[in-house]
């Protein structure tokens, strides 16, 4: 079974990059290092930091593991091709809430760059799929757990 392609950004690549070499050039050092001087404290059986230690390690390695996954499955999106005439993953999106009047803007990411905090939407969240192939202009129903949300386009924009 082919796995999922993981879209992203071209900055959602760069920074799933650069967290892959912090992890495998600072961070595995960082650890061994703790490893050592737990290991140079004697008895492990009742040794806290060298269990911590070893956490860590496994943390670290489970992280680049999931990272490399990801970037062997990667279809970068390269933004500066994005059509903003329609909404697509790239863009960035204004949309108006019509109950109350707010403006909120989103950009599409794929899954593995969605951060709700950074104003980054999944094209897989229920309002990512209602918004693909959308224009200005259109009004979009999106079914929440609290109902179905309607929101107006107001704006596309290239990222």
């Amino acid at each position: 079974m082919a796995e999922k392609k993981n879209i992203l950004t071209y900055e959602g690549l760069k920074q799933l990059e650069e967290e892959l070499h912090d992890l495998k050039v600072v961070r595995r050092r960082e650890v061994a290092s703790k490893i050592k001087e737990a290991r140079e404290q004697g008895d492990l059986s009742e040794n806290a930091e060298y269990d911590a230690a070893k956490e860590e390690q496994a943390g670290i390695e489970a992280r680049i593991d999931e990272i490399e996954r990801i970037l062997k499955n990667a279809e970068v999106v390269v933004e500066e091709d994005v059509d903003a005439s329609t909404i697509n993953i790239g863009c960035s999106v204004v949309i108006k809430d019509l109950e109350d009047g707010e403006l909120l803007e989103y950009k599409l990411v794929g899954s593995t760059e969605a951060n709700s905090l950074k104003g980054k939407i999944s094209n897989e969240s229920p309002v990512g799929k209602a918004l693909i192939g959308r224009s200005v202009g259109e009004i979009i129903d999106v079914e929440t757990q609290m109902g179905i949300l309607q929101y107006e386009i107001v704006e596309i924009k290239k990222s």
